[in-house]
């Protein structure tokens, strides 16, 4: 039985804890228990959150054998560890078929020396600091979390959801982690190539229509999206949908579509083999010019350019 062990640093952050509903969901859907879980900390005892509240925990040396060492830390990076306690995490490590960091828990990883000549990547305003303190390693600030080999690390606090499904997914299969991701009420199950910053959080409007309308043009990008559509999906007609859409995301509908077929076509470039022209179709540029003048007016180069590059920096 795979054993998941998530190990506590002092002053961590409680969301964390979070990915372990992903292996006790995977349990349920299983109907039988196939992962074991363990909450330990180097020492074992308490350990204090970064809210105020002690979790207990148990001495990382007793647990057994560890499957998957999962390393959780604060709001914050954590300060550099002692000697001790980072052989206490690479001894276990050695013996782990995979290490993963969770946000600032890749900075534990770093530490520990398992990030050299990798990519990895954190909570995205930490990225630079990562870089300063481990010059060694290749620092992606726009992944939501990246594999390298038996090495993960995830960027922010929820992200750890989505890595947590990922390790699942190679465990048990997509159909397993899709019925976890449902249960979890995971909207949009992200890609680990996915950017930390999502179009739809950045317009972030605070009417229920509106947000609708969004989510609405998010699962239909194939579609020709007008602003009769839009409006039909927030029940308003498309005089006042424009009016409030303007207001609470200081954009117009067409533009933020079209930020909505780009965040998706670059994802589909950057992850897929998918042809062009078949990535231009099902994002709603309709046909590869329109896509490649919406590409250079955003990122300033061309799609082809941008899946170069991807391929560039793949594992």
């Amino acid at each position: 039985m795979p054993h998941i062990s998530m190990v506590l640093t002092p002053d961590f952050q409680f969301l964390a804890l979070g990915v372990q509903a992903a292996f006790e969901l995977a349990n349920a859907v299983k109907g039988e228990p196939y992962y074991s879980l363990s909450i330990a900390s180097v020492e074992g005892g308490m350990v204090m959150s970064s809210s105020g509240f002690s979790i207990s925990t148990v001495p990382l040396a007793t647990v057994g054998q560890v499957d998957t060492l999962l390393l959780l830390a604060g709001l914050s990076p954590p300060s550099r560890q002692d000697e001790a306690t980072l052989d206490t995490l690479r001894a276990v490590a050695r013996t782990s078929r995979r290490v993963a960091g969770l946000c600032t828990g890749a900075f534990l990883v770093g530490q520990m020396g398992l990030l050299d000549g990798r990519r990895a990547t954190t909570h995205w305003s930490y990225a630079r600091q990562m870089r300063e303190d481990f010059p060694n390693v290749r620092v992606e600030d726009d992944r939501i979390f990246i594999n390298e080999g038996a090495v993960w690390t995830s960027a922010g606090l929820t992200a750890g959801l989505d890595l947590a499904v990922a390790l699942i997914e190679k465990d048990l299969g997509r159909e397993v982690a899709g019925a976890i991701a449902r249960r979890l009420v995971m909207h949009h199950r992200r890609a680990g190539g996915q950017s930390q910053h999502s179009e739809l959080l950045e317009l972030a409007p605070s009417s229920d229509r509106i947000q609708k309308a969004l989510i609405f043009a998010k699962t239909n990008l194939s579609a020709p999206l007008t602003v009769e559509d839009l409006a039909e999906a927030a029940a308003l007609s498309p005089r006042q949908f424009s009016r409030a859409f303007r207001a609470e995301t200081g954009q117009t509908p067409a533009k933020a579509v079209e930020q909505l077929r780009l965040e998706s076509a670059r994802l589909m470039i950057e992850e897929t083999r998918h042809a062009m022209d078949k990535i231009a179709r099902e994002t709603g540029f309709v046909d590869v010019r329109r896509m490649r003048d919406a590409f250079m007016r955003q990122y300033g180069q061309p799609p082809q350019t941008l899946r170069r590059l991807a391929r560039d920096v793949a594992p």
